[in-house]
């Protein structure tokens, strides 16, 4: 099983919230995920994000693959 870390989205139409979660390749980008693992907010300025860095440093032990974005987050917070 292929794991992604990335983002699903929740909010309202033209104003996201983001959840960082864990989740299978295959399911839904807001369907089924494993675990989640923090969030990121783009609306306010500068960008909000808060991460569990525990959780994130084990899932990518483990071989988790994060997305691009979730990549530049996890660089800003110093895990990767």
């Amino acid at each position: 099983m292929a794991v992604k870390i990335r983002l699903k989205r929740l909010g309202q139409k033209k104003a996201p919230f983001y959840r960082i979660v864990v989740a299978d390749s295959r399911a839904p980008r807001d369907g089924r995920f494993i675990e989640e693992i923090g969030t990121y907010d783009p609306t306010k300025d500068p960008s909000v994000f808060n991460v569990n860095e525990e959780a994130a440093k084990k899932w990518l032990a483990n071989g988790a693959k994060p997305t691009e974005t979730v990549g530049k987050i996890f660089k800003l917070a110093g895990i990767q």
